[in-house]
C-alpha cells in the first residue's frame, strides 16, 4: 500500500513540475534581431539583388552621355600611281575631321530618366528582399521553438510513462491490474519514441534552414529560443493597409517601373523625330605649279529620316504596354495586400484567442482530469485505457498550446513583410 502510494506522489510531482533539459545540454538562447542582422549582412541572395541595383545604377551615366566623337583622318584624291606624292595633282588632299552625333532634344535626359527609374525599382527590390529575408528567419525562428517545446513535451511524457509502467507492474505483481495495461504503455512509451525521433530530424533541418539563411555551415549550432508571450495587436485593419501603402517597398519598386514606362513612352515619341551629326574636316594641300595650294576645310549637318513608322509606333505601343503591365502588377499587389491584413489579422486573433484558451482553460482542466484519472486507477476505479486517454489528451493540448504561440509568430513575422513595417 505504501509502495503504491509512493508511485502516486512520485506521478503527481512529475505532472505538476515542467520537463527541464540536461544543464549539459543548455545552449544561449538565440536572438532573433540578432540572427536578422546576420543574414541581411551574409545573405548572398541579399548581396546579388544590392550588386544588381548597383549594376542598373551605373547605367543612368552611360544613358544621359554622348557617344563618343569620331575621329577622322584620310589620304583624299591620291594618285594611285603614285600614292604618297602630294605634289604632283592639286586636289591631293591629307584630311584630318571631327564628328559628334547628337540625339534629338530631350532624349538624353529622358535615356537618363529611364535608367533611373528602373535602377530605383531594382534598389526598392533590395529592401524588399530584406523583408522576406526577416520573415523567412523569424518563421525558422519560431519553428525551431515549437519543435524544442514539443522534444520538452515528449521527454516529459515519457517520464510519466515510465510511472504508468511502474504503476501498473506493481499493481499487476499484486494481483490487482491486467499485464495487457503493462504493454498498452510501453506501446504508448514506443509512439513517444518515435515522435521524438522525427522532431530531432525536424530540428537538424530547421538548424540547417536557419543557417542557409545565415550563410554559415549547416551543422553550426543553433539555441534554443527563449519563452515569451504574445501582445495583441492595437493597430485596425485600415491603420494597417495605410501602413502598408506608405512603407511596402514592392510598391515603391512597382511605382518606380510605372515612371520608367512612363518616360520610356516620351523616348518612343521622340523616335519620330531625327538625330544629328555634325562634322568638321580640314585639308590640307602642297602648292603644286601655278596653283597656291590653298588649304580647305569643309562643315556638314547630316540627319537620319525617321521614314520607318510602323517600327516607331510599335515601340510606341511597347512602352504603352510595358506602363499598363506595371500598373496592373501594381493593382494586384494593392489587392493581395488588402485580403492579406484581414487574414492575417483573422489568424492572428484566433491563435491569441487559443492561446488563451488553452493556458487558463483546457490544459489546467486536462492536468486536473490526468491527476484525478492516475488517482482513480491507483484504486481501481478507472481503467488504464482511461488513464492513458487523459494522458493523450493532456499531450496533444500542450503542443497545440505552443503550436499556437509559435504561429502566433510567425503569422505577425508575415504581417510585418506584407506591411513593409515591424510592428515589435
Amino acid at each position: 500500500m505504501k509502495s503504491r502510494l509512493a508511485i502516486g506522489f512520485m506521478l503527481l510531482v512529475v505532472l505538476a513540475v515542467p520537463y527541464r533539459a540536461p544543464a549539459e545540454e543548455a545552449k544561449s538562447p538565440e536572438v532573433l534581431p540578432k540572427l536578422v542582422e546576420t543574414a541581411i549582412a551574409n545573405n548572398p541572395e541579399l548581396k546579388a539583388s544590392d550588386a544588381r541595383w548597383q549594376m542598373f545604377r551605373n547605367r543612368i551615366a552611360q544613358a544621359r552621355s554622348f557617344d563618343d566623337p569620331m575621329l577622322m583622318l584620310k589620304i583624299q584624291n591620291g594618285i594611285v600611281s603614285d600614292p604618297f606624292n602630294f605634289r604632283k595633282d592639286p586636289m591631293t588632299q591629307k584630311v584630318i575631321g571631327i564628328s559628334q552625333q547628337i540625339p534629338f532634344w530631350g532624349k538624353r535626359d529622358l535615356k537618363g530618366e529611364v535608367a533611373a527609374k528602373e535602377a530605383e525599382s531594382y534598389r526598392w527590390q533590395v529592401e524588399e528582399r530584406k523583408l522576406e529575408l526577416r520573415r523567412m528567419v523569424a518563421e525558422t525562428y519560431y519553428q525551431i521553438y515549437f519543435t524544442d517545446k514539443s522534444v520538452e513535451i515528449v521527454d516529459k511524457n515519457i517520464k510519466i510513462l515510465d510511472n504508468f509502467i511502474t504503476l501498473a507492474e506493481t499493481k499487476y505483481s499484486v494481483g490487482q491490474g491486467a499485464q495487457q495495461d503493462v504493454f498498452k504503455a510501453q506501446v504508448e512509451r514506443s509512439k513517444l519514441f518515435d515522435i521524438r525521433i522525427t522532431l530531432e530530424q525536424q530540428r537538424k533541418s530547421l538548424q540547417a534552414a536557419m543557417n542557409a539563411l545565415l550563410y554559415r555551415p549547416a551543422d553550426t549550432p543553433v539555441g534554443p529560443v527563449s519563452d515569451f508571450s504574445i501582445k495583441p495587436l492595437t493597430l485596425s485593419a485600415e491603420n494597417l493597409r495605410g501602413i502598408a501603402m506608405e512603407n511596402r517597398p514592392m510598391l515603391k519598386s512597382l511605382n518606380a517601373l510605372i515612371e520608367k514606362g512612363r518616360a520610356g513612352h516620351k523616348l518612343a515619341e521622340k523616335e519620330f523625330y531625327p538625330d544629328f551629326n555634325v562634322s568638321l574636316e580640314y585639308m590640307q594641300r602642297n602648292q603644286v605649279g601655278a596653283d597656291p595650294g590653298d588649304d580647305m576645310y569643309s562643315l556638314g549637318l547630316t540627319f537620319n529620316l525617321p521614314v520607318q513608322r510602323a517600327r516607331r509606333h510599335a515601340l510606341v505601343a511597347e512602352s504603352s504596354s510595358e506602363i499598363n503591365m506595371a500598373t496592373e502588377e501594381l493593382n494586384s499587389l494593392k489587392n493581395n495586400i488588402n485580403a492579406g491584413v484581414s487574414d492575417l489579422l483573422a489568424q492572428l486573433e484566433r491563435r491569441r484567442k487559443l492561446v488563451e484558451l488553452y493556458k487558463t482553460g483546457i490544459i489546467p482542466q486536462a492536468e486536473q482530469s490526468l491527476e484525478s484519472a492516475t488517482i482513480g486507477y491507483r484504486v481501481n476505479k478507472v481503467d488504464f485505457l482511461t488513464l492513458l486517454d487523459n494522458r493523450v489528451t493532456l499531450f496533444n493540448y500542450e503542443r497545440e498550446y505552443f503550436d499556437s504561440l509559435a504561429d502566433y509568430q510567425m503569422r505577425l513575422a508575415q504581417l510585418e513583410a506584407l506591411i513593409g513595417k515591424n510592428l515589435q
